[in-house]
């Protein structure tokens, strides 16, 4: 079953725009290995923490928007773990509205 997930990492912001373009690409092609399909990457930019982390007050933030089995989640967030590059990461299932069907539109 294809179920709707967003991953949101912050790299490091000592980073180059190319080490970060290697990051992204790194990870995406990781989802893809997994089997993900409808990947979307969105480059949030260099934004300030709510609070330091591993001694860092800014960070570089990228989404992850995709679909895919519940098992492709693990190899990615265990390289992110094992990364020197990524100081944060959180995967969250999205809610998927079904859409209504004629039916149940018309009930009064």
């Amino acid at each position: 079953m294809q179920i709707v997930y967003e991953t949101m990492y912050i790299l490091r912001p000592d980073l180059t725009d190319e080490q970060v373009e290697q990051a992204i690409a790194k990870y995406e092609n990781l989802l893809r290995e997994q089997g993900a399909e409808n990947i979307e990457i969105q480059n949030r930019g260099k934004r300030r923490l709510a609070y330091e982390i591993h001694k860092q007050r800014d960070g570089i933030y990228i989404q992850m928007n995709y679909t895919g089995a519940a098992k492709i989640i693990a190899p990615m967030e265990r390289a992110m773990r094992l990364s020197e590059e990524v100081i944060r990461y959180l995967t969250i299932k999205q809610e998927v509205k079904e859409p209504k069907t004629e039916e149940t539109a018309s009930v009064a």
